[in-house]
This record gives structure tokens, sequence and C-alpha cells, in this order.
């Protein structure tokens, strides 16, 4: 039966970036690392420099042994999101628009005033229209 595991973007991990609160991503896994600076063989150094970010290279390139693979275990706390980032919308105030006079508070006093005026003004013109026929 398949586990559940929580997902975890670039961006939360990036968040997580200090002495204080260390993750870092390995092979598509997120590791909550905080606990094992002190442990760590190659020094808390080491480790806080990857902090926040994929360290998958460095880790590679660090030749670790099965014994410290399987260690890593114990310090996974989820994977990486693997869907692509929705980009956000921008959003634009209202009085940036061409039109922000109707939106003002000043056309929303004057709105029904001008309405009862061009509607009676339009009934009459009709009445009079009506009556030269």
């Amino acid at each position: 039966m398949p586990t559940i595991t929580k997902l975890y973007t670039m961006r939360e991990v990036a968040l997580h970036n200090s002495a204080d609160d260390c993750w870092i991503v390995v092979d598509g896994k997120v590791y909550d690392v905080t606990s094992y600076l002190d442990d760590h063989p190659g020094g808390a150094d080491v480790l806080v420099s990857a902090t926040g970010k994929d360290a998958t290279e460095e880790f590679e390139d660090a030749g670790h042994s099965k014994d410290a693979r399987n260690q890593m275990k114990d310090y996974c706390i989820g994977e990486l999101d693997p869907t692509p980032p929705i980009p956000e919308m921008e959003v634009f105030r209202k009085d940036g628009l061409p039109f922000s006079f109707f939106t003002s508070k000043t056309a929303k006093v004057w709105a029904i005033p001008a309405a009862v005026t061009v509607l009676g003004v339009s009934i009459v013109a009709a009445i009079i229209y009506a009556r030269k026929k």
C-alpha cells in the first residue's frame, strides 16, 4: 500500500534557511536536519550552507556511505512538490482604471440624482415629440 507523504514547494523549503531551522532537499526529498547539525561528521557549517535549497549535487559530491543514506530516512519530512508553480496574478487598484471617476465616492453620491435627471429629461422629450405628431 502506498504511503502518503507531505509535499513541499521550494518556496516553503527556502523559508527554513537557518541553523535554528534547517531544511535541505536531496534527490527530491525534503529533510529537516536541524537536530542533526551537531552530529554531522563534516560539521554543521556544511549543512547550514546548503540550508533552504536543493543540496543534491553537494550531497553526491561528498560521497556519502550507504549508512549515511540510511540514516537520512530519520530526517525525511516529505517530498518536493513536482508540479510547476502557478504564476501569481497581478492585482490592479480600482483608482488605476481609466474610469476611476465612476468608482469614486463623489460619483456614487451623484449617480442617483443624475440618473433621475436624465430619465426625467427623456420622458419630457418623449411627451413633446408625441404631441407634435
